[in-house]
C-alpha cells in the first residue's frame, strides 16, 4: 500500500514537474542561441583575421592561407545566421549589411596580400644589401649614412607617418648627392655618391618608402570597415526577439523554481552525507593506492636507499591530507628523525624531537590518533604554546610506546588555516607507521647481518690464525731469537769497532724486526672484542702522548705534541691495549713524516647525527661518536699514495712493513667504528677515527674517581642476565663468571623452562647468554627470541664454522663469544648489548 502510494505521488509530481518546465520553456531560446554563436563565430573570425594581418604585417606570417581560411569562415557564419533568423525582415537587412562588410574586409584582405608580399621581400633585400654595404663601406661617413638610412626605414616600419616618410626622403636624397641630410651628420661624402654598391640598396628603400605607407593605410581602412556595428545591430535584434518569448516563459520558471527548491531542501542532508562517505572512500582508495607503493618499494629497497624512500613516502602521505611537513622520529640519543618539508622554512629548534614528548603527554583518540585540527581553539599555555611557537595551525600525530621498543611518532604539520581540518579516516595512517617502522626494522636486521657476518668471519679467521700463530711464534721466535744469541756472542769475541762488529749490528738489528714483524702479524691477525673494556678516551690519550714523548729520543729531534679537547666525558668500548696501538702508530707515522722536527695536534670532540653517514671508506650508523683526530705538518701525500694508505703491507719506507695503517684501520673497524685521511702533498696528513660513543652516565661518581688509569673493565649493575647451558656444572661456573663481573645470573638447563620464565615476564632478564653445543645454540637462541623478541642474545661457541649471519639474525642473536668463556670478552659483549639495548 505504502509503494503503491509512494509510486503515484512521484508519478504526479514527475508529470507536473514536466508540464511546468515545458511551459517554461521558450520556443525562441534555441534559435536565439544559435543565431548568437554564429555572430560569436563571425566576430571572432573577423578578430583572428585583423591578429593575422597584423602578423603578417610585421613578418611573423609569411604563409597567408590563414586569412582565407578566416575569410571563408566569416562567409560560413553570416550564412549559419542567415539560416537561423533570416525569415525576420528587420534581422535579414541586419544581415545584409553585416555580409557587405565582410566582402569588403575580403577585397582589402586581398590588396594587403599582394603589396605586403612586395613589401616583406623588399625589406629582406634591403636589410641584406645594407649590412653588405657597411661591412664593405671603408668610408666612415657613408657607411653612417647607409645606417641611418637603415635606421630610417626600420623607424618607418614602426610609423608610416607623414614625418617619418619625409625623414626617410631626405637621407635618400643625402645618399645620392653625398651629403648629409638636413639634420644629420655635418660631414658627409663627395657629390654622386650613388655607386654600383649603393644602387639596390636606394632602390629598394624608394619601394618601401611607397609600399610602407600603402600597405598602413589598406589596414587602416579595413580596421574601421570592420563590420561590428553591424554585427551588435543583429545581436540586439535577436535578443530582442528571445526576450519576448523569454518573458512568456519566466513565470513557469519561477514556479519551476520554487518547487526545485523544495526537493534541494529535502536533498541536501542526503548530498551531505554522500560527500562525506565519497571523500572518505576517496582517501582511503589514494591511501591505499600509495600504502601498496611504499610497501613495494621498502621491500625491494637496499639498505642505503631506506632513508630517501622513508622522505618519499612522507611527501606521498602528506600529500593525501595536504600538510606542509611530515616526520618519523624515533626516540634515542640523538633521536633518529626522518622528514619532509614542503616550505622552504628551515624546521625550529628542537622540533620535530619535542613531537616525542608531546605526544607521551598527549591523549590519543580511539583510532590511536592525536589530532588537533586546530591550533588556536586550544586552551592558552601548554601544548598550545608549545605548537604555536612552531607555527603550527594543525597537527596530526601516529605515537607508538611501549615498553619493549623505543617510542616513535609518525607527524604531519599543518601552517596553514584550514589543513588537517577534517578528522575523519585519519586512523588509516597506522598503516603507514607500520610499513615504515617495518622498513626501518628491516634495515637494522640488514645491518645487524652484516655485523654478524663479519663477526663470523673474524672468529673463523681467529681460529685459523689462533693454530697458526702458536707454531709461527714458537718456531719462528725460536730462530730469531737464536739469531739474535748467538750474535751477542759473537759481538763479545769482537773488537767494537771492527767491521765484523758493525755485521753482527746489522745482524742483530735485523733479528729484532723480523721478531717485531712477528708480533705485527699476529696482532693483525687476532679478534678485537676479546678484551674490551669501557675506555676513557682523554686519560688513554694523555697515557699515549706520555708513552709517545718517551721514545722521542730515538729520533733525535724535537716533536711537540699538543692536545685539543672539549669538556664532555668521552668513552668508548675497546680493549685499551689495541686502541692505544692505534694512536701511538698514527703519532709515529707523524713524527716520520715531520723528519723528527713539527707540532702533532691531537683534536678529541663528540660528533653526533641523525642519519647513516659515510667516513671515509666506510658507512656509520646513527648516533653519536668520539672523535679522534692526529694532524701533522709534514710532508703530506699525494693521491696514489693515499688510494693504497691502508692496504696491508704497503709503506713508503725502506725501513716500514705496511702493517701499522692496516691494522689500526682493523681495529678501530672492529670497534664498530670508521678511520678516513685527508693529505697533500706538502701540505700536512690529517688522520680522524670515529668510535661509537658509549654514555658515561652508566658509571658510578665514586668508582671513576677511584680508579686513575684510562680504562676500568666493565662491571654490571645488578643486571639479571639468563643462562642457558645443558651441563649443570658448567653452568654453575658460569653464573659465577657472571656474578663476579656485577651481574644477577639466572641459570636454566632446559630451553622450554627458559623460555617460559622469558613468557612470563618478558621484562625481568636485561641480556641471555645462550651456551649450548653448536648444533642446538642457535636452535635455543631462537626458542628465546620467540619468547621475547625484544632480549639482546649473546651465543657462546667453541667452534664459528659452520655457522652463518642469517641464521644467528633470524635467531636474535646479538654477539658471539668463545666457549669456555673468556672474563674479559665475555665483560666488553655485555656492555655493548646493555649499551645498544639503552641506546637505540
Amino acid at each position: 500500500m505504502r509503494t503503491g502510494l509512494t509510486v503515484t505521488a512521484a508519478a504526479t509530481l514527475l508529470i507536473l514537474l514536466t508540464w511546468v518546465a515545458l511551459r517554461g520553456m521558450s520556443a525562441e531560446v534555441g534559435t536565439s542561441q544559435d543565431a548568437l554563436l554564429a555572430i560569436d563565430r563571425l566576430e571572432k573570425a573577423e578578430s583572428a583575421l585583423h591578429r593575422d594581418v597584423l602578423s603578417a604585417r610585421s613578418g611573423l606570417l609569411r604563409n597567408y592561407d590563414p586569412l582565407v581560411l578566416e575569410i571563408n569562415e566569416m562567409r560560413d557564419a553570416v550564412t549559419r545566421l542567415r539560416e537561423t533568423t533570416g525569415q525576420y525582415p528587420e534581422i535579414a537587412t541586419a544581415i545584409d549589411e553585416v555580409m557587405r562588410s565582410v566582402d569588403k574586409s575580403e577585397g582589402l584582405t586581398e590588396q594587403f596580400k599582394s603589396r605586403n608580399a612586395l613589401l616583406q621581400n623588399s625589406l629582406a633585400y634591403f636589410i641584406v644589401f645594407g649590412e653588405r654595404l657597411i661591412k664593405e663601406e671603408r668610408d666612415r661617413n657613408r657607411a653612417a649614412q647607409v645606417s641611418g638610412l637603415a635606421a630610417a626605414i626600420l623607424h618607418l616600419t614602426l610609423d608610416s607617418s607623414a614625418p617619418t616618410v619625409a625623414d626617410v626622403d631626405a637621407r635618400l636624397r643625402a645618399m645620392q648627392l653625398g651629403g648629409p641630410p638636413a639634420d644629420g651628420p655635418s660631414a658627409g661624402g663627395p657629390p654622386g655618391w650613388e655607386s654600383p654598391a649603393s644602387k639596390p640598396l636606394i632602390e629598394h628603400a624608394r619601394m618601401l618608402r611607397n609600399l610602407l605607407p600603402e600597405t598602413d593605410g589598406i589596414l587602416k581602412e579595413m580596421f574601421s570597415s570592420a563590420g561590428g556595428r553591424h554585427q551588435e545591430r543583429v545581436r540586439d535584434l535577436v535578443v530582442a526577439r528571445a526576450g519576448a518569448s523569454e518573458n512568456a516563459a519566466e513565470m513557469f520558471r519561477n514556479i519551476l523554481y520554487g518547487m526545485s527548491v523544495v526537493l534541494v531542501c529535502l536533498l541536501v542532508y542526503l548530498g551531505i552525507q554522500l560527500q562525506s562517505r565519497a571523500r572518505a572512500l576517496r582517501l582511503r582508495a589514494d591511501f591505499e593506492h600509495v600504502i601498496a607503493g611504499i610497501s613495494t618499494r621498502f621491500i625491494t629497497s637496499r639498505p642505503d636507499e631506506v632513508r630517501h624512500h622513508i622522505e618519499r613516502a612522507l611527501e606521498e602521505l602528506a600529500a593525501l591530507i595536504s600538510a606542509d611537513r611530515a616526520y618519523f622520529v624515533i626516540e634515542g640519543d640523538p633521536p633518529q628523525v626522518y622528514q619532509w618539508s614542503g616550505t622552504p622554512d628551515t624546521l625550529p629548534a628542537g622540533w620535530p624531537e619535542g613531537a616525542l614528548d608531546l605526544a607521551r603527554r598527549s591523549m590519543p583518540e580511539q583510532d590511536g590518533t592525536i589530532h588537533i585540527p586546530r591550533v588556536d581553539h586550544l586552551s592558552r599555555g601548554g601544548d598550545m604554546d608549545l605548537l604555536a611557537a612552531v607555527g603550527l595551525r594543525g597537527w596530526l600525530c601516529i605515537p607508538s610506546f611501549s615498553d619493549e621498543c623505543p617510542g616513535a611518532v609518525l607527524g604531519f604539520d599543518a601552517m596553514r588555516q584550514g589543513s588537517l581540518a577534517r578528522g575523519d579516516g585519519y586512523g588509516m595512517f597506522r598503516t603507514a607507521f607500520d610499513a615504515i617502522a617495518s622498513a626501518l626494522d628491516r634495515e637494522t636486521l640488514s645491518r645487524e647481518k652484516q655485523r654478524l657476518e663479519a663477526r663470523l668471519q673474524q672468529a673463523r679467521r681467529m681460529e685459523t690464525v689462533g693454530a697458526l700463530a702458536s707454531g709461527v711464534a714458537h718456531n719462528f721466535n725460536n730462530i730469531a731469537g737464536a739469531i739474535l744469541g748467538y750474535a751477542e756472542i759473537a759481538q763479545a769475541h769482537v773488537t767494537p769497532e771492527s767491521r765484523t762488529a758493525a755485521s753482527l749490528d746489522e745482524i742483530r738489528r735485523a733479528g729484532e724486526r723480523a721478531r717485531d714483524l712477528v708480533d705485527q702479524i699476529l696482532t693483525f691477525g687476532r679478534a678485537g672484542a676479546d678484551k674490551r673494556e669501557r675506555v676513557r678516551v682523554r686519560d688513554l690519550i694523555e697515557e699515549t702522548v706520555s708513552m709517545f714523548q718517551a721514545s722521542l729520543p730515538g729520533l733525535s729531534a724535537e716533536v711537540e705534541v699538543t692536545v685539543r679537547e672539549v669538556p664532555q666525558e668521552m668513552v668508548v668500548l675497546a680493549d685499551p691495549a689495541r686502541l692505544q696501538q692505534v694512536f701511538l702508530n698514527l703519532c709515529n707515522n707523524a713524527a716520520q713524516a715531520m723528519e723528527g722536527t713539527g707540532t702533532i695536534e691531537i683534536d678529541l670532540d663528540v660528533r653526533a647525527s641523525k642519519t647513516v653517514f659515510r667516513h671515509g671508506q666506510d658507512d656509520l650508523g646513527p648516533g653519536q661518536y668520539v672523535s679522534v683526530s692526529v694532524s701533522d705538518v709534514g710532508r703530506g701525500m699525494d693521491e696514489t699514495t693515499l688510494e693504497r694508505i691502508f692496504e696491508p703491507f704497503f709503506t713508503t719506507r725502506l725501513a716500514g712493513n705496511g702493517l701499522g695503517l692496516a691494522t689500526a684501520r682493523q681495529i678501530v673497524r672492529e670497534l664498530g667504528g670508521a678511520i678516513t685521511v685527508r693529505s697533500a702533498a706538502g701540505e700536512g696528513t690529517r688522520f680522524e677515527i670515529l668510535l661509537p660513543y658509549a654514555a658515561p652516565a652508566r658509571y658510578q661518581a665514586g668508582h671513576i674517581q677511584s680508579r686513575p688509569s684510562a680504562t676500568t673493565t666493565r662491571r654490571g649493575g645488578g643486571e639479571t642476565i639468563l643462562i642457558l647451558d645443558g651441563e649443570r656444572e658448567r653452568l654453575l661456573r658460569n653464573e659465577e663468571i657472571l656474578a663476579a663481573l656485577g651481574y644477577e645470573p639466572v641459570g636454566f638447563t632446559e630451553q622450554a623452562e627458559a623460555a617460559k620464565a622469558c613468557r612470563s615476564a618478558r621484562m625481568r632478564f636485561d641480556a641471555a647468554l645462550v651456551c649450548h653445543p653448536q648444533r642446538t645454540a642457535i636452535e635455543g637462541a631462537a626458542i628465546l627470541h620467540r619468547a621475547a623478541p625484544g632480549l639482546p642474545i649473546i651465543l657462546a661457541t667453541g667452534s664459528a664454522r659452520g655457522i652463518d649471519a642469517p641464521a644467528l639474525a633470524a635467531a636474535g642473536v646479538t654477539d658471539v663469544v668463545h666457549c669456555p668463556l673468556v672474563t674479559t670478552e665475555l665483560a666488553g659483549a655485555l656492555a655493548q648489548c646493555l649499551e645498544s639495548r639503552i641506546s637505540p
